[in-house]
């Protein structure tokens, strides 16, 4: 199984997530400026739409969307517990946290934060709307360890992915310790640490859980 990631990018919550399950991957680069791998392949020929994570199985399809990626990694290993049955309401409540993520932080994220050509107004908009929502996670995290509960699951995974970009944009956290708290939790765990490692971010990482 070949997974396409950028460093830091989105890709990141699937890389996680196939560590936390003990699955065996091969990690091929993306240049998301070129749309090049790392050996110079045309990304574009891979995945059309140009973005990453895109996964392709051993029998040569290609799957992408990091919120259906995350879930499809976890079944991949049941055993791993990263992602309740489906159609319990426990799988229900991660489902939900995972449309969260991906609707409230990760499009108010990108791309208007990232795009140097936004208008500042734009921007302005979307600094305010991530700041209700990491307002929302802190008062959520300040009696759950997790999104969820206790436990860490794949909406953790994504979560901690598009909260980290706050480190690359300079989005101070001081004002939400609990969240804060959460990343450093997060940030820490053996095999997240591996993935950072393996992406070149463990010192953005530590310097966002820091902030």
């Amino acid at each position: 199984m070949k997974l396409y990631y950028s460093p830091g990018a989105c890709s990141l919550a699937a890389h996680i997530v196939a560590r936390e399950a003990g699955l065996a991957i091969d990690l091929v680069r993306v240049d998301l400026a070129s749309r090049r791998t790392k050996t110079g392949e045309d990304y574009f020929a891979i995945n059309p739409r140009g973005y990453v994570p895109a996964i392709v199985d051993d029998d040569g399809e290609v799957h992408t969307e990091a919120a259906a990626l995350v879930q499809y990694l976890a079944e991949q290993a049941p055993q791993s517990d990263l992602a309740p049955p489906i159609g319990s309401k426990e799988r229900l409540r991660v489902n939900q946290w995972l449309a969260f993520v991906a609707s409230e932080l990760h499009k108010t994220f990108s791309p208007w934060l990232w795009d140097a050509q936004a208008a500042e107004s734009t921007k302005q908009a979307s600094h305010g709307k991530l700041g209700l929502r990491f307002a929302e996670l802190d008062r959520h995290l300040a009696t759950s360890a997790y999104l969820t509960g206790d436990a860490f699951t794949i909406a953790d995974a994504y979560a901690f992915t598009i909260v980290n970009w706050s480190n690359f944009l300079k989005i101070d956290l001081t004002p939400y310790p609990n969240l804060s708290a959460y990343m450093a939790r997060i940030a820490a765990r053996p095999k997240v640490h591996e993935a950072l490692m393996a992406e070149g971010l463990v010192a953005a990482a530590h310097e966002e859980t820091a902030a």
